[in-house]
């Protein structure tokens, strides 16, 4: 990735979104020959001189200070995954080479496997920031059973979602799981720029899928902490679940992922349809090995 393209593309984006009257500024009639706003509206917002911000955008965010960095933000009214995005790629500008490179995990603990297997009524799996599968319960095998028909190890939901047509019976909301995909790769990009596997999996996605191409040059980033997942399992049917994601400080760049229903509801009840099925089912486990 040409990490000063990334931060010319990822702030033009955002000033382009935003007009003057939501921003606050007056406008003084006359055609604008921009899309959003100009540099130098961005730059009095910011509190920066004009040419400073120019600098900036044209991709040198070196030496930028937190202050600085905040007063963007708040200019181009970044959300919370957007501003944690602008303070990545600029981390990134003033980064060494010794010290680019970010720490990650090398597979998954058995002690990690072992929280897994004890939750037994809920799927539960653990991902990276690739979106590899690199480990999971039962019940998050048996959910995951069309992506993991796939023999390739790790399995990965951006492949799935952009490559393969099954995808699209799985996620009922397909549209928006491609575009969560797409703005959760972005943000892992400005973390982890020189990720070889990351870089490569980009690549691919760009290469064969042109939907992926499009929602890529977006720019977009988002976090996935908490919210819900519509999906039509080939064997329950429709599920409507909550999802929780959760962080593990020692070991970084792993995700575990929590899928749960309500009591009493349908879904709750395809839930245990499903532990029934999973336990008829002969299935290995994701080979946990999250590649350097």
């Amino acid at each position: 990735m040409d990490h000063r393209a990334e931060i010319k593309e990822f702030l033009s984006s955002r000033r382009a979104r935003l007009t003057p009257e939501q921003a606050g500024l007056p406008v003084y009639g006359g055609n604008r020959r921009v899309k959003g706003l100009r540099r130098e509206e961005v730059a009095l917002l910011a509190g920066v001189s004009v040419d400073y911000y120019v600098r900036i955008e044209r991709g040198n965010l070196a030496g930028a200070s937190d202050g600085v960095l905040e007063a963007l933000a708040r200019a181009l009214q970044l959300d919370d995954a957007e501003r944690a995005h602008l303070f990545a790629l600029a981390r990134e500008s003033d980064a060494t080479p010794t010290v680019r490179r970010r720490a990650t995990t090398k597979g998954v603990r058995p002690a990690i496997q072992q929280v897994l297997d004890a939750i037994t009524d809920a799927p539960a799996w653990i991902r990276n920031g690739r979106h590899d599968l690199l480990a999971a319960n039962r019940m998050a095998r048996a959910l995951y059973a069309p992506m993991l028909a796939d023999s390739r190890r790790p399995a990965n939901t951006a492949r799935f979602v952009y490559l393969d047509p099954a995808s699209q019976e799985f996620f009922t909301d397909w549209e928006r799981a491609a575009d969560d995909i797409a703005a959760i790769l972005r943000l892992e990009a400005g973390r982890s720029p020189h990720d070889k596997a990351l870089t490569e999996l980009i690549g691919e996605l760009s290469t064969r899928s042109e939907t992926f191409r499009t929602r890529w040059a977006a720019h977009n980033v988002r976090f996935h902490r908490t919210g819900k997942k519509k999906l039509h399992h080939p064997v329950v049917g429709d599920l409507d679940l909550d999802f929780e994601a959760m962080d593990f400080p020692s070991d970084p760049g792993l995700i575990l992922l929590v899928y749960t229903a309500p009591a009493g509801t349908p879904t709750a009840d395809a839930l245990q349809l499903l532990a029934s099925w999973a336990a008829t089912q002969d299935q290995p486990e994701p080979v946990a090995q999250d590649k350097e």
